[in-house]
């Protein structure tokens, strides 16, 4: 018991630690303007990125996923991969002063908005509805967006493992995006309220899952999660994909795409294993549009212990 115990405080201590350097990094970056901010962490990011062993998946999966591409224009998406996570991080810091879209205004601003009307339909008709995304460009800034416009959407998101770190961003986060719902055995019956209440959700579909439906991502075997065909089965929500590109000069455009329409099965139910291979090929398309703003990083195939091995 004691052994325990002091095994655990250590872990806890060393979390504790991790967490301390990770807001103090950020605190650092929150003293600079954004703009500076927002570069130093992509070029630091670029430089200290390979030298993980994460590069290794992060090459490994792009050599799967595009295995027409040379090894050189591989290494040139793993570190622009590197340097969106760098920004990733530092727009976390900024993320109350990055979205500054005004519809009446006429000048520019960093954030454009790409589908202004679905987002005033949606709220101003409340229905069942779910919004999904990745993690491509800045998809934090999409709940952001919805609250801005009054749209209420329930986001589901998966908390850090460290506790430290999940405590301060869940607060951060419930501050600016509204309804927050962590991923846990329990968060589907949430999201199901909410839908049967008419309001809408928001998910990301990218990420692994251990005990999915067996689908094809990139041409590749991968577990997909089937909550939200199930949840379009049972409640008749619309579904709408949305997405965070990237510009030059630290701009970003979000996307709302229009109500796609999802494959039914001979009694004309929601056919769910063809709706997760509908959201993987969504996914897929963005991806490939814009290969350096996903997270290669992330291990959405399973393979993060083979590549360890091999390494």
């Amino acid at each position: 018991m004691f052994i325990t115990r002091l095994v655990l405080s250590a872990m806890h201590f060393r979390q504790w630690l991790v967490a301390q350097a990770v807001f103090g990094f950020l605190s650092l970056l929150k003293v600079l303007p954004a703009d500076p901010a927002i570069r130093w962490a992509d070029a630091l990011a670029r430089k200290v990125g390979p030298k993980l062993w994460r590069h290794r998946l992060m090459l490994t999966n792009l050599r799967n996923a595009f295995p027409d591409k040379s090894e050189s224009e591989l290494q040139t998406i793993a570190i622009a991969s590197w340097g969106h996570m760098g920004r990733m991080a530092a727009e976390y810091v900024f993320l109350d002063r990055l979205f500054d879209f005004d519809p009446e205004q006429t000048k520019p601003g960093r954030v454009e908005v790409s589908g202004i009307p679905l987002f005033v339909d949606l709220r101003d008709n409340p229905r069942p509805f779910i919004v999904f995304t990745a993690h491509t460009g800045n998809f934090e800034l999409l709940p952001v967006a919805g609250k801005a416009f009054g749209l209420e959407v329930m986001v589901l998101f998966r908390p850090p493992n460290n506790p430290y770190i999940a405590d301060k961003v869940f607060s951060f986060r419930a501050a600016r995006m509204g309804s927050l719902v962590p991923s846990h055995a329990g968060s589907s019956f949430a999201l199901a309220r909410r839908l049967e209440a008419g309001g809408g959700v928001g998910v990301l579909v990218d990420q692994k899952f251990r005990k999915g439906l067996e689908t094809q991502f990139f041409g590749r075997p991968v577990k997909t999660n089937p909550l939200l065909a199930k949840l379009v089965r049972q409640f008749d929500a619309e579904v709408y994909p949305a997405r965070c590109i990237r510009l030059p000069d630290n701009r970003f455009r979000l996307e709302i795409e229009p109500r796609i329409t999802l494959p039914r099965d001979a009694r004309g139910n929601i056919d769910v294993q063809g709706t997760s291979q509908l959201l993987n090929d969504k996914v897929e398309s963005w991806v490939r549009e814009y290969p350096e703003q996903w997270l290669w990083y992330h291990d959405r195939w399973h393979i993060k212990k083979s590549v360890k091995d091999a390494g």
